[in-house]
């Protein structure tokens, strides 16, 4: 018996992002599609950006979690169109990466405010950050570098 679409995505949900773990590809907002086709699972992924180095990890992982579900054949497929948006993180996942410390994307001209304190008082140190997807700024309050997550 196949497993329904609905449970599907809700392990999808437990899968998490490599770069930024906190959240899961479902969160990321990445995952556009989850139907059965005859036997096979067929899973839409739309990476973040064409060069992402963690696409080819993020397809083993889904394929990996729905194997452990019982799932024999699943097919990953890429979907270039329409782009990925930070517009598809879901509130959750905003939500997730302000506990984790990364400001999440704005829609005009960065962090509002340092995920750690709060402050409005911030200032973007250099527009690339610990990965491709995030410049590094710093809080003038606190003090503390963060990551914020750009806005794409």
């Amino acid at each position: 018996m196949k497993p329904a679409v609905a449970d599907v995505w809700s392990w999808l949900d437990q899968v998490p992002d490599p770069e930024i773990p906190v959240i899961s590809v479902v969160d990321l907002g990445i995952v556009r599609d989850v139907q059965w086709n005859g036997d096979a699972l067929e899973i839409a992924v739309t990476p973040t950006y064409s060069g992402c180095p963690a696409t080819s990890v993020i397809s083993m992982d889904i394929e990996t979690a729905l194997h452990d579900h019982g799932i024999e054949e699943v097919r990953i497929q890429s979907r270039i169109s329409p782009p990925w948006t930070t517009d598809w993180l879901s509130e959750k996942g905003r939500a997730k990466l302000v506990e984790y410390g990364i400001a999440p994307p704005q829609a005009a001209g960065g962090p509002k405010a340092c995920p750690r304190c709060d402050s409005t008082d911030v200032e973007r140190i250099s527009q690339f950050g610990s990965t491709p997807c995030k410049a590094q700024w710093r809080c003038r309050d606190c003090l503390e570098p963060f990551d914020y997550f750009k806005c794409i």
